[in-house]
């Protein structure tokens, strides 16, 4: 668009487009990606699917004898789906960081620190969708909740919170990285973390030595949490650690990530 100022044409500053606008357009950018592959998604649906097959088939006997162990381990598997499909939002972010596309983006009136954001709002709903998935097997194989329909909303805020927490801190694990390859090697300790919880086996047959950890890490409160929503069983104060470490996780991961970020578009 041109003005005519003084018989000669010049051109009309452009605006940056608002946040809102901005994000939305990172939003579907993302949402594309994960379209454009389709191994990624599916990945991240089947390793969760084959450790419950695993555990419910191959040691479920043997760690719990009367059949039960199906009930006891699908809340875990939900929180590991949740990590798996999490995990690539680090590659995701790394990959921007590095191939140039941020500084692209600088040349545009948009806010680049949003891509960012596009990154985790998508894989949210990725992996809310692969959840989905993931609980549909595990009623196919047996999986009976006895969760009335305010439990079942409650048991979803808790996951939608669960996956918002983990997916901006591996996030902030991609700004932190030089590069795909290790924002890769920095999520894979965090992917462990449901192993170490009550999330396959109860806390009390560990090791006394792990024990005092495998209780009082983030993972446990919420996969006690998801299992008292969905199973009846007591919650007792596990709700309110629960809410309050995906909390912190969010509030300490956004504002790792807004400090890493200008310094990376400043290399």
């Amino acid at each position: 668009m041109t003005a005519i100022i003084f018989g000669r044409p010049t051109a009309s500053p452009v605006g940056s487009a608002s946040a809102l606008t901005t994000q939305s357009i990172f939003i579907g950018r993302s949402l594309r990606h994960s379209l454009r592959d389709p191994e990624a998604l599916i990945m991240a649906v089947a390793m969760p699917v084959i450790l419950m097959l695993l555990f419910t088939y191959v040691f479920g006997g043997a760690i719990q004898r009367d059949g039960n162990y199906i009930n006891y381990v699908v809340p875990g598997v939900v929180l590991l789906c949740a990590g798996f499909g999490a995990a690539s939002t680090s590659t995701a972010v790394a990959r921007d960081m590095t191939n140039g596309v941020i500084d692209r983006f600088r040349s545009m009136p948009v806010h680049s620190p949003m891509v960012v954001g596009g990154h985790v709002v998508a894989s949210l709903a990725r992996n809310l969708f692969a959840t989905g998935i993931v609980i549909g097997v595990g009623w196919l194989i047996g999986w009976r909740p006895s969760a009335a329909p305010i439990d079942w909303l409650a048991g979803i805020g808790i996951i939608a919170g669960y996956i918002l927490a983990i997916t901006l801190l591996f996030a902030a694990l991609g700004l932190l990285a030089s590069g795909p390859e290790s924002a890769a090697n920095f999520g894979f300790a965090i992917l462990f973390l449901p192993y170490l919880s009550s999330a396959f086996v109860p806390v009390a047959t560990m090791p006394s030595a792990l024990q005092w950890f495998a209780a009082n890490q983030p993972v446990t409160p919420i996969v006690e949490t998801l299992r008292s929503l969905l199973m009846g069983t007591p919650m007792g104060h596990n709700g309110w650690y629960a809410i309050g470490w995906c909390l912190l996780i969010v509030v300490g991961s956004a504002a790792w990530s807004a400090r890493l970020f200008p310094r990376r578009r400043a290399r």
